[in-house]
């Protein structure tokens, strides 16, 4: 896995979920510190929402308006109509929070929603409550999924690729901010690959960024696209600070990545974080990419080929910027997964490929 080199962000970076606890972040030789950082279902009670009717009827007609369409004017009003019934509601003895229907039967959400807990229901859309079990968690990428008793007929969401999330695109959260069901919020992805430090020490994940409205509650929601496709869960947001609540920067792990790990969750196989072995940090040169200061002996970056000195641009055509980012693309992927890296390497550009191994100890 990649490592960092001693540095300090502005600000302090903390997780706070139904406890609060600090995070501190060791990457090989090096060590990370980053500003505040929010799980976005802090100090929720599994308590019923109060129900509260409001009759808006009059004597007209019954609407004869077309099915919504994604190439309407109203795409949020498409995602809420199309997706909404997919997005659940996650109720434990210890806390509250929101979750997708991935699969027949199966919810996904965030492993700080359900840890810890001895009892989880779910919610369904239409007002149902139904008894869940936890099948498995990954506290590294913070998935969990839940087994929904009774939960067949709940409706599976459809799942994008989220290799193909545009910074600028709409971006729509549906989920269960304050214990208020099925809120609908909308913004932008504001970036992709945004590296963000995991509860488990050592590990990044690579998230996408947006300034969706995400607040306590909405952990484990979908994050979507104008197609009502998920393009991510919804697992924490950033603050400056002062507030537990939206500043309009939130994070989201990419709907490939976790639909990858529950589905190993659910067929009960390892999950086997890929490990390429190197240390890393900026280029004295001030140049663009990660530059290679270590190389872990017989790792996968030694098979490679790689070398002190070199220049990492990108893994699988997605840009580094940072060693954080190199980390968190890493270990988005399985080991023994194929990967090409692009380099640099005395003044020539040049493409290795590296077959990701295990990282023992």
């Amino acid at each position: 896995m990649p490592g960092a080199p001693s540095q300090k962000q502005s600000g302090a970076w903390g997780w706070r979920a139904l406890f609060a606890f600090v995070v501190g972040a060791m990457l090989a030789t090096g060590a990370f510190t980053a500003g505040r950082f929010t799980a976005p279902d802090a100090g929720e009670t599994a308590t019923s929402p109060t129900s509260v009717s409001v009759d808006i009827s009059n004597d007209s007609e019954p609407s004869t308006a077309a099915p919504l369409d994604p190439s309407g004017v109203e795409p949020a009003a498409f995602v809420a109509d199309k997706l909404g019934p997919s997005v659940v509601q996650v109720e434990t003895d210890i806390g509250l929070g929101s979750g997708v229907v991935y699969r027949q039967g199966y919810v996904m959400t965030n492993n700080h929603v359900i840890e810890d807990a001895q009892v989880v229901r779910v919610r369904s859309s239409d007002g149902r409550t139904l008894d869940a079990t936890i099948v498995g968690t990954d506290p590294a990428t913070d998935i969990a999924v839940l087994a929904v008793e009774g939960g067949e007929d709940l409706p599976v969401a459809e799942l994008a690729d989220s290799g193909g999330v545009d910074v600028g695109q709409l971006a729509v959260a549906i989920g269960s901010p304050f214990q208020l069901q099925q809120t609908v919020t909308a913004g932008i992805v504001s970036a992709v690959n945004r590296p963000v430090p995991s509860r488990v020490e050592g590990a990044w994940v690579a998230m996408i960024q947006t300034d969706a409205p995400i607040n306590p509650g909405n952990s484990g929601g979908a994050l979507a696209d104008k197609e009502a496709r998920v393009i991510g869960i919804n697992t924490s947001i950033q603050t400056g600070g002062f507030s537990n609540t939206n500043a309009g920067v939130g994070f989201a792990v990419p709907i490939d990545n976790a639909a990858r790990i529950a589905d190993l969750l659910v067929d009960g196989r390892p999950i086997e974080p890929g490990f390429l072995g190197v240390v890393g940090g900026p280029a004295d040169s001030g140049q663009s990419g990660v530059e290679i200061t270590q190389v872990t002996d017989l790792s996968a970056a030694d098979e490679a080929g790689l070398e002190i000195g070199d220049r990492v641009l990108s893994i699988d055509g997605a840009p580094v910027t940072s060693i954080q980012e190199l980390a968190g693309l890493v270990l988005a992927r399985q080991a023994g997964d194929a990967v090409v890296l692009q380099i640099v390497r005395d003044g020539q550009t040049l493409e290795l490929d590296a077959e990701l191994g295990i990282r023992e100890g």
